[in-house]
């Protein structure tokens, strides 16, 4: 079976990860992935040297017909059945690229909410036209429909993301370390980007953090993640609280890192403070590292967590109420090891890369054997 997966870019995002561990994998399971890009990024290198093929292109125009043709060529010589693209920009030149083409399928994963409403048209056109569109959550699958407004008929399906664990080993690397932390001192964090649009909440977290330290004195936080273009002052907000509440000896803000498995390894507690998501892969990194967590109490967190069966939840924006979650399991060990332990085990079962490419595969093969083809 062969597929092309398709990025626009090559940043440490969730789609991003998601599809580098789809490609290590995809072999294990019958697929052969070849894999372009049309810009680069942080993760190039670790596409490039991860044993599957790897296509570097460039797109200079937003949508640029130089790179549909050269994607159009690509899946005529490698005889692909199959294409996958993250994003609308992805979509919209998959399509372009393989209009025409009998025996070709198309497939547009929605990792999150739509940013904005040149997007949304896009998506609009492109949906009918796929022969599949994958969301990751059915609280995803119900915010395209009731707020996007999005078409999320019969060619939509729910695939969770998945996780590879190997990717989770830590290296021996320790930001405990780094920080200058004593043993017996509790470390806590969100390892989360700052975006321009409302979908991270870091300041919800930093709002918390003065009860923490009050009630748990021996603790740390640390925010992990680079700063959007555009969220430069969702970042100083952070800093400034910090600062105007004397806590910035306590609190880290470290950017973005290529060695989140070590960092992970590292916390007691991971704290995700979201207003909107899809199924972030952070929270399946999480669950399969073993550590414990407290999210955000939105639809999709709930969905990946049971409920809260397998994490501590939170109301959106509560400082007040994620403080006391905070401070009971930061004083509770016994919890946070029978928290981990138990999502662990189900994150295996669910969110791990071998449980997303099996349905992946399934969905892949229904459509290469079927007769259902799109507009």
């Amino acid at each position: 079976m062969r597929v092309l997966q398709y990025l626009d870019s090559l940043n440490r995002g969730g789609a991003e990860m998601q599809a580098l561990d789809v490609c290590r994998n995809a072999a294990r399971f019958g697929i052969n992935v070849t894999a372009v890009a049309a810009g680069g990024g942080p993760l190039e290198d670790e596409f490039r040297d991860a044993g599957f093929e790897f296509i570097r292109l460039s797109r200079k125009l937003p949508v640029d017909l130089y790179v549909a043709a050269q994607l159009r060529r690509i899946v005529r010589e490698r005889n692909i059945r199959v294409v996958h693209g993250y994003q609308a920009v992805d979509g919209l030149h998959l399509y372009l690229a393989t209009r025409g083409l009998n025996g070709v399928r198309r497939v547009l994963s929605f990792q999150g909410f739509v940013q904005d409403r040149k997007n949304r048209v896009t998506l609009r056109f492109l949906i009918p036209r796929m022969d599949a569109n994958i969301s990751v959550s059915r609280g995803l699958t119900k915010w395209l429909k009731e707020t996007d407004r999005l078409d999320v008929g019969n060619r939509f399906t729910e695939i969770y993301n998945g996780a590879d664990p190997k990717r989770l080993r830590p290296t021996g690397g320790s930001i405990r370390k780094e920080l200058g932390l004593q043993p017996d001192d509790l470390l806590f964090g969100m390892i989360a980007n700052f975006y321009r649009d409302p979908r991270k909440d870091q300041m919800t977290v930093c709002r918390a953090l003065t009860s923490v330290f009050e009630k748990v004195p021996k603790s740390h936080c640390v925010f992990v993640g680079r700063i959007e273009k555009g969220a430069e002052d969702k970042m100083a907000d952070c800093l400034n609280f910090c600062i105007e509440h004397g806590i910035t000896d306590r609190v880290h803000f470290v950017g973005p890192r290529s060695d989140v498995p070590d960092i992970l390894a590292d916390l007691d507690v991971f704290v995700l403070s979201s207003l909107h998501e899809g199924l972030p892969v952070a929270v399946s990194e999480s669950m399969l590292a073993g550590v414990p967590m407290i999210v955000s109490a939105i639809e999709p967190l709930l969905e990946a967590t049971q409920n809260g069966e397998f994490a501590d939840t939170f109301p959106v924006g509560n400082a007040e109420l994620l403080a006391d979650r905070l401070i009971s399991l930061l004083s509770d060990n016994s919890r946070r090891r029978e928290l981990a332990n138990n999502a662990k085990r189900f994150a295996e079962e669910n969110f791990s890369i071998d449980a997303h490419l099996r349905q992946l595969r399934t969905l892949y093969s229904s459509l290469i054997e079927g007769n259902r083809t799109a507009a």
